[in-house]
């Protein structure tokens, strides 16, 4: 995967040393143009990346995940079918503010994130106060986050924070598949989640939009 043109993975030691070299410079250094970025944070495979890639063109999508043998799909699948608008990178997430530069990126993808279910792992949970903390020094103000999943505790704390933090989602459902979005956010499903309908799971779905004018706030843990 080394020998992919389309594949990041540095050294830690080396993005902890120095700015990676395509920080603000994605779309004039690497794609070529300047249609707005979209990240995939724990991208796995790469599906949903490339499948939103060729459905839009007009947009870069970036996909991120620390597991090279799942991105090793996504990155031969793009090159296969020529897919110009798609890159990797191979890192933890907690290091993703060293590849990009202040309102980079213009939205962010999470689909089926760990949930990190013990309140001991919290501070994992992408959707938590350090994350968007995180996210608001790259995305762009008003920038979407998009949330899917099929743990409803994480759903859950992530609407319990946006309304600690004097916030609503812009839209949310309970049930993808049942409602209005299922043939728009619905129409890329995940390797994980065409297992999760398969088991009779539900699909829980919440879009944001990221406020960058002050701090997110965490749950106290007596809320």
């Amino acid at each position: 995967m080394k020998t992919f043109p389309n594949v990041f993975e540095p050294a830690l030691s080396d993005i902890i040393q120095q700015p990676f070299p395509l920080k603000s410079q994605w779309n004039s250094a690497y794609f070529g143009n300047t249609h707005p970025i979209t990240l995939e944070l724990g991208c796995g495979r790469g599906e949903y990346t490339t499948g939103l890639a060729i459905r839009n063109p007009d947009r870069n999508y970036i996909g991120v995940d620390i597991k090279g043998a799942r991105i090793w799909q996504g990155a031969r699948y793009a090159l296969d079918n020529q897919l110009s608008n798609v890159a990797f990178i191979r890192t933890r997430i907690e290091f993703i503010t060293s590849f990009f530069g202040p309102a980079e990126v213009d939205e962010i993808w999470l689909t089926f994130p760990d949930p990190q279910e013990k309140k001991r792992r919290a501070k994992k949970r992408l959707t938590g106060s350090r994350f968007l903390n995180a996210y608001r020094t790259f995305v762009k103000p008003g920038g979407s986050i998009h949330l899917k999943t099929d743990h409803p505790g994480l759903y859950d704390y992530t609407l319990k924070l946006l309304a600690y933090n004097n916030q609503q989602p812009e839209v949310c459902t309970t049930d993808l598949y049942a409602s209005s979005l299922a043939e728009t956010v619905g129409a890329i499903q995940t390797y994980y989640e065409q297992m999760f309908l398969r088991e009779g799971k539900k699909v829980l779905y919440l879009r944001f939009a990221l406020k960058t004018d002050h701090e997110y706030a965490e749950i106290p843990e007596t809320e």
